[in-house]
């Protein structure tokens, strides 16, 4: 009983050998994490919409209901840039930004997350994230950051402009740059360069100037607090709060409030897609990221309990006043990389952020959005990979079409459309390329019982017999493609009488693509000609015997390829010369 439990409570399996080095380690990576968490959770909450606070709640309750539920030992769930994003796109078309409404949506927002990902995982559903292929993840999180950075560029100016798109962003920036604050502008400035330096030069700086490796990388990881504090200090004691600079302003001292999502209908038809979009792009954002990092250490993650963990800390949020959360890419790799052992590391971590939300809250108050919005900036542009064009030009024009569509869409026209084209991209990329396979006529290399493209190798064929290699399994999208190749094959070569289909990458033959194989058979046969079958996988032929057509097949079946040629070529005559013909 308790083993089948520990299946969906996995803290009942890895609690029970917690020890106390294992404590020690989680304990320096909460601190470690929480440090980063503090500035990061309350810049996403910017970006999604919502108040400071919300940032901060969001990363308390689900980071522990995580930690119950969750298979990764080192993912650190929280608020993250693209799903904050999206948060913010979908629940711009229900209440205005800043409204009691808005805060409602949101926490509707995270239910309906947190529900599809308990039912798929539950459904043991995760299967279907691999309907967004690489290219278009790449795609989407690249443009989406570009989008991301663009729309914090405002708060670096001190001016309003708004919009979704980057058209809509561009011009807003360029009808209101004449308004740029100057003080805001250079705090702005100040704190993005030296984040930006931070990322590399602060570690070697402490490590010049005597720290020890691990203080070094601590005091790396701290940047953005340092950052926070000292633009904070610049604003209160200059007094620039009174001059226009735009602050945080009061935030509550409070730990996570009880909440309850807005359940109306309306609210839940018009946020459904949005929801089940959020889910399916932060669960594959999740899970690379939890299985890179557990394939360093020869673990393992269980990507149906990947589901109902984050499902479970999407609801936690949705209860706790907080939005839409998943694993984040860089605090995961700070929480690895600084030692956590357990997803105890993360119940510390929400611990160290309630302790913040109670009792460091009020010394926000003077934070300038302006440095928020740098630390919004600094990390993103980390997401973005332009050269993504560059690699898939280089070895696929199809993934290439993919990845320059949805980077392109979603630019254009939004990250709702651009994660729905991505979705339908990859489904349409994957339908045309099965659809026209592979089909390559083999011929025996001299000497060998191997079977190689007549195109590509010298290889020794006989006029009597071609054997076609399809390599696809047959479905309903290229049957009939299958058929025409043939058909069109063999009609005017009058010195055939056997065709072999060569099976050996068939994985599967669906009920069209059976008709299909009996029409091909009944064509041939009115053709004079008999169809064969070679290396025929064991699941396949199952099938074929439980239907009419190898009862039906002019042919016979053959355990091999070289057992197929070998008795057809002695019923049909001498072997044809090499052929040295090579593909282009």
């Amino acid at each position: 009983m308790m083993s089948k439990l520990a299946r969906y409570i996995p803290i009942l399996d890895w609690g029970r050998r917690y020890d106390r080095a294992s404590l020690g380690d989680d304990v320096m990576a909460a601190v470690i994490v929480t440090i980063m968490l503090i500035p990061q959770s309350l810049a996403y909450a910017l970006l999604a919409g919502m108040p400071p606070e919300a940032g901060l709640y969001a990363s308390i309750a689900p980071i522990l209901l995580y930690a119950i539920f969750g298979t990764s030992r080192a993912l650190a769930v929280g608020p993250v840039a693209v799903v904050s994003l999206m948060t913010a796109a979908a629940l711009g078309q229900v209440a205005e930004q800043g409204s009691v409404g808005y805060a409602a949506a949101a926490l509707t927002l995270a239910a309906l997350s947190g529900a599809i990902l308990l039912v798929m995982g539950l459904f043991r559903l995760g299967f279907l994230a691999n309907f967004l292929s690489h290219p278009v993840i790449a795609g989407f999180i690249t443009a989406s950051g570009i989008l991301i950075a663009i729309s914090q560029l405002r708060h670096i100016l001190g001016i309003e402009a708004g919009g979704a798109t980057l058209i809509e962003l561009g011009e807003g920036l360029v009808a209101n740059v004449g308004n740029t604050h100057l003080a805001t502008l250079i705090i702005g400035a100040s704190v993005t360069a030296f984040l930006f330096w931070a990322r590399r030069g602060l570690k070697p700086a402490l490590r010049h100037i005597g720290f020890g490796p691990r203080l070094s990388d601590m005091g790396a990881k701290a940047g953005p607090v340092v950052a926070v504090i000292a633009s904070t200090l610049a604003v209160w004691a200059l007094g620039l709060d009174a001059r226009g600079v735009a602050i945080v302003g009061t935030v509550p001292a409070s730990l996570p409030p009880l909440t309850m999502p807005d359940l109306a209908p309306d609210i839940i038809a018009q946020l459904f897609l949005p929801a089940l979009l959020i889910s399916v792009i932060g669960f594959v954002e999740s899970i690379s990221v939890a299985q890179t990092l557990a394939a360093k250490k020869r673990e393992r993650v269980a990507p149906n309990q990947e589901l109902i963990g984050l499902g479970a800390a999407n609801l936690g949020a949705a209860v706790t006043g907080g939005f839409p959360v998943t694993g984040g890419f860089s605090r995961s790799v700070v929480n690895f990389d600084a030692g956590a052992r357990t997803p105890a590391a993360g119940a510390f971590t929400a611990l160290g952020l309630a302790f913040a939300a109670l009792a460091l809250t009020p010394l926000i108050y003077f934070l300038p959005k302006a440095t928020l919005a740098a630390t919004i900036i600094v990390a993103v542009l980390a997401l973005v990979d332009l050269g993504v064009l560059r690699r898939a030009w280089g070895y696929s024009r199809q993934d290439f079409a993919a990845v320059a569509a949805t980077i392109a869409t979603t630019l254009l026209f939004g990250v709702e459309l651009g994660v729905s084209s991505g979705v339908a991209i990859s489904v349409l990329l994957y339908l045309y390329k099965t659809s026209r396979p592979h089909i390559a006529e083999v011929g025996r290399i001299k000497g060998t019982e191997h079977f190689r493209n007549i195109h590509r190798h010298a290889v020794e064929t006989d006029p009597a017999v071609v054997t076609l290699r399809v390599d696809e399994s047959l479905y309903f999208a290229n049957a009939r493609f299958l058929e025409d190749h043939i058909l069109t094959r063999v009609t005017e070569d009058k010195a055939l009488r056997h065709v072999i289909l060569q099976c050996s990458a068939i994985n599967e033959i669906d009920l069209s693509a059976l008709e299909s194989l009996e029409a091909i058979n009944l064509r041939l046969k009115e053709m004079g000609l008999a169809l064969h079958l070679s290396e025929v996988k064991g699941p396949v032929m199952d099938r074929l015997k439980r239907s009419h057509f190898l009862d039906a097949l002019t042919g016979r079946v053959f355990l091999s390829q070289h057992e197929a040629v070998a008795a057809l070529s002695n019923e049909a005559g001498p072997s044809s010369a090499a052929n040295t013909k090579k593909e282009s």
